[in-house]
C-alpha cells in the first residue's frame, strides 16, 4: 500500500464527503433521523406512560343503573373510586372511540337478588378495538370480583362457617424479571428504529455517489483518472459509510438527554440507558453501517439513473425493516441463528443491552465477522462493475 495510492484513497473520500454534506437532503436526514428520533421515541413513549398512570390515579367508575345496587355503590366507595354516570350513547362513543373508559351496567332488580341469595348479572360494556377503553377493563373487573369476595365472606360468616376454607391454600408471586427487563418492553422498539435511521440516512448517499454520478455523467470521468481501483472505491464506500456512522453515534448519543425529557416517573425510574449502553450500542450498529453502505452501493451501482436506484434499494430497506420482526413472532428463546442475520442480530442484541444483559464474547463478534464478509463481497463487486465500466 503506497502513499500515492492513500493520498487518492484520501482525496476520493474527501470530495465524496463534502458532495454528501453539501446535499441538503442528506443533512435534513441526518438532523431529523437521528438527532430528533431519540428524545422524539422517548417524549411519546413518555406520553403514553404518563397518560396511563394519569388514568389510574383518577379512580373514576363509569356506571349505569347503580342506584339498582347500594350495597356495590358503598364497596365501590369504601375502595376510594368515585363513581360518575355514563353517557346516554356511550355504546356508540365506545365503538367510536370517542369514550375512553368501560362502562359497568347494574340490571333492574340488583339488589332484590342479591339480597334473596341468588346470582344477579353485571354487565361490562367495551370495546376491545377501543385501545383507552379496554385498558381499565381489568380495573372494573378486579373491582367486581372484589365485591363478590366480600359478599361470600359475609356469607359464610353469618353461618358459622370459616374463612380459611376460601383460601385453603396462598400463592405468592415472584417475578424474575429485572427493572430494566420490565422497561425493555417499552423501549424495545427503540433499537427498531436506531436501524432504520442508519439505513435510511445512508441510502441518500449510497446512491448519490454511484447511480447519482452515473447520471450526471461525472463517473465516467472520474474512472479515467489514474487512480487506484480499490482506492476509488474504497474512498466511495467511506464516504457514505461515515454518513451511517454518524447517524448511528447521534442516534445512540441523542437517547442521553433525551431522558432529561421524560414525563412519567416509572419509565424514568425503569429506563436505565447511560454511557455503557450507549457504548454497546455503537459497538454493535458501526459495523452494520459500514456493510449496509456497501449493500446499498453494490445494489446501486449497476443503476443507469437515481430514480432506478432508488427503487432497486427498495428492497435492501424493506428486508432491514421486516427482519428485526423476526422477534415479535418469536416469543421464546433467541434461536443461535439469529445473531448471524445482519440487522436481526443487532436489534436483538442492543434489545438484550435494554434489559440489563450482558453480552459475550460470540455475541459481538458473529455480527462483526458477517458485516466485514458483507462488506468486502460487496465492494468487490462494486470495484468489478466499475472496472467493467471503465472498460467500455
Amino acid at each position: 500500500m503506497n502513499r500515492a495510492a492513500l493520498a487518492q484513497f484520501g482525496a476520493v473520500y474527501r470530495k465524496e464527503i463534502i458532495d454528501a454534506l453539501r446535499d441538503r437532503r442528506t443533512m435534513l436526514m441526518v438532523l431529523l433521523s437521528a438527532v430528533v428520533m431519540g428524545p422524539v421515541l422517548l417524549v411519546a413513549l413518555s406520553f403514553l406512560m404518563a397518560s396511563l398512570e394519569e388514568k389510574a390515579e383518577q379512580r373514576i367508575v363509569y356506571a349505569v343503573g347503580i342506584e339498582q345496587a347500594p350495597s356495590l355503590r358503598n364497596f365501590i366507595e369504601r375502595q376510594s373510586y368515585e363513581i360518575k354516570p355514563a353517557p346516554a350513547d356511550y355504546e356508540a362513543q365506545l365503538r367510536n372511540a370517542q369514550w375512553g373508559d368501560p362502562v359497568l351496567v347494574v340490571p333492574p332488580g340488583f339488589e332484590a337478588r342479591l339480597l334473596r341469595g341468588e346470582q344477579p348479572s353485571l354487565e361490562l360494556v367495551s370495546d376491545s378495538a377501543n385501545q383507552r377503553a379496554s385498558g381499565g377493563v381489568g380495573a372494573l373487573q378486579g373491582l367486581v370480583r372484589a365485591f363478590g369476595r366480600e359478599r361470600a365472606s359475609l356469607s359464610l360468616v353469618l353461618r358459622g362457617v370459616s374463612l380459611d376454607l376460601l383460601a385453603p391454600l396462598e400463592l405468592e408471586e415472584r417475578d424474575l424479571a429485572s427493572t430494566q427487563t420490565r422497561a425493555a418492553r417499552l423501549t424495545g422498539i427503540l433499537p427498531f428504529f436506531v436501524i432504520l435511521a442508519v439505513v435510511s440516512g445512508s441510502l441518500s448517499a449510497a446512491l448519490d455517489s454511484t447511480a447519482g454520478e452515473r447520471e450526471r455523467g461525472s463517473l465516467e470521468p472520474l474512472l479515467m483518472n489514474p487512480a487506484e481501483g480499490w482506492a476509488l472505491v474504497a474512498g466511495k464506500w467511506g464516504a457514505v459509510a461515515s454518513v451511517g456512522m454518524l447517524i448511528a453515534t447521534l442516534s445512540c448519543l441523542s437517547f442521553l438527554p433525551g431522558q432529561w425529557l421524560l414525563r412519567s416517573d416509572s419509565l424514568q425510574a425503569m429506563f436505565q440507558y447511560g454511557p455503557k449502553e450507549a457504548g454497546a450500542f455503537l459497538v454493535l450498529l458501526l459495523p452494520l453501517a459500514a456493510a449496509l453502505s456497501a449493500v446499498l452501493m453494490a445494489v446501486a451501482i449497476r443503476c443507469k439513473s437515481f430514480k432506478e436506484a432508488q427503487a432497486s434499494s427498495t428492497f435492501v430497506v424493506m428486508g432491514v425493516s421486516f427482519l428485526p420482526m423476526v422477534t415479535l413472532f418469536n416469543q421464546g428463546v433467541e434461536a443461535p441463528w439469529q445473531i448471524w442475520v445482519p440487522a436481526l442480530a443487532q436489534n436483538t442484541l442492543m434489545t438484550r443491552v435494554l434489559k440489563g444483559e450482558g453480552l459475550d464474547a460470540l455475541q459481538i463478534l458473529a455480527p462483526l465477522a458477517v458485516c466485514v464478509a458483507l462488506t468486502v463481497a460487496c465492494l468487490w463487486f462494486v470495484a468489478k462493475s466499475l472496472r467493467a465500466a471503465a472498460t467500455r
